[in-house]
């Protein structure tokens, strides 16, 4: 259950950073509302795997600049983060997302999302917390 209100709360991060950038951000679908509710949920899924899979190795890698930067560098990961579900979504014909306008895009929208979830991941109840 919490895994599909995490996928959820990121699909609404996502269409919440299309709203506020839309020159820049851009969820590709084909014309109606099903098929680009179906298109932010297969984002959010890709970006989930992302996060789950790839993040673990560059956290790792980057962990001198973490110190470094005292967490700053969080910023560029979540960016590339963004970046990589880009490209892996980009493989599918008509469904995707998009990012124009450079890197700094990247690191706003990125930087949105993480926001939005952890706000409203904020609202989820938690049954570790509530077992304490």
């Amino acid at each position: 259950m919490r895994l599909l209100l995490r996928i959820l709360a990121t699909a609404f991060a996502i269409w919440l950073t299309t709203v506020l950038f839309a020159d820049h951000v851009e969820v590709v679908s084909p014309e109606g509302t099903g098929p680009y509710l179906l298109a932010l949920v297969i984002i959010a899924v890709i970006y989930g795997l992302v996060h789950a899979i790839v993040k673990p190795l560059v956290n790792l890698i980057a962990l001198p600049l973490y110190i470094l930067t005292l967490g700053l560098v969080s910023l560029l990961v979540n960016a590339l983060m963004l970046w990589i579900t880009t490209l892996l979504t980009g493989i599918f014909d008509s469904y995707g997302l998009t990012v124009t306008g450079g890197f700094w895009w990247f690191v706003l929208a990125a930087f949105v999302i993480v926001v939005v979830q952890l706000v409203v991941m904020a609202f989820v109840p938690d049954r570790a917390r509530e077992k304490k």
